[in-house]
């Protein structure tokens, strides 16, 4: 009896795999021109985007990394505002921006572009660009965040700069970049006036980064604040 009920079981389950199987094909069947039209724009579209990248990117991408050469070499030459608008017929970072957008190039001349408009104290200006600059790099995306903060410190925002420095030093932690960031975020917090919190910076990073530059510097600066805290 037992078996007899599994048989019939098993073969309601393969009628309804057989069913299932039927109206699937069924739908494939009216829907064949659908279908079709689908798996063609599926496949038109992935060949737009090989083509793209092999005749329209690499090509602009070639093009921009060539066209930003001497922008960058304005850079590493303090030439700040030749970086930013180029000389004759030589680009600058903001043409790069401009003309090849799609570009990786385009997207590290926007970190130049803040950097450049930092160090001609144009704060505004660099907070625009290092603000929306985003990166995997861990060196450069502290260096960005680090410029960032002193950008905010020049316009007087002393509690985003403070936000930014401290953000930068845990996101892209490492023994270089990271005392820098918090000296940086100590100092603020001491011109604030707000020394117990400068204090505690300073001992994190004479604690954490002993053997940084910023950690072997540490006593000084601690000294600086006990000293300040004892008169009040």
């Amino acid at each position: 009896m037992a078996k007899k009920q599994k048989e019939v079981q098993g073969d309601k389950n393969l009628g309804n795999i057989e069913s299932a199987l039927s109206r699937t094909e069924l739908f494939i069947e009216e829907n064949q021109k659908m279908l079709t039209n689908i798996l063609l724009g599926v496949l038109a579209v992935a060949l737009l985007v090989i083509a793209g990248n092999r005749y329209i990117l690499k090509p602009k991408s070639m093009e921009a990394a060539a066209s930003m050469y001497m922008a960058e070499r304005y850079f590493e030459r303090d030439s700040f505002n030749l970086a930013l608008n180029g000389y004759g017929t030589f680009p600058g970072f903001l043409d790069i921006i401009d003309e090849y957008s799609i570009t990786k190039s385009a997207k590290l001349a926007k970190y130049y572009a803040g950097i450049s408009y930092k160090e001609l104290g144009e704060y505004e200006s660099a907070v625009d660009f290092l603000s929306k600059f985003r990166t995997r790099d861990m060196m450069v995306g502290a260096a960005a965040r680090s410029s960032l903060g002193d950008a905010y410190t020049g316009l007087g925002d002393y509690n985003k700069a403070v936000t930014t420095y401290l953000n930068a030093a845990s996101k892209y932690e490492n023994g270089f970049t990271t005392p820098i960031l918090l000296k940086k975020a100590g100092i603020v917090y001491e011109e604030q006036g707000d020394l117990q919190k400068a204090l505690e910076v300073y001992e994190r990073i004479s604690k954490e980064y002993p053997d940084s530059a910023e950690g072997r510097e540490m006593k000084k600066y601690i000294g600086r604040v006990e000293a300040r805290l004892a008169t009040m």
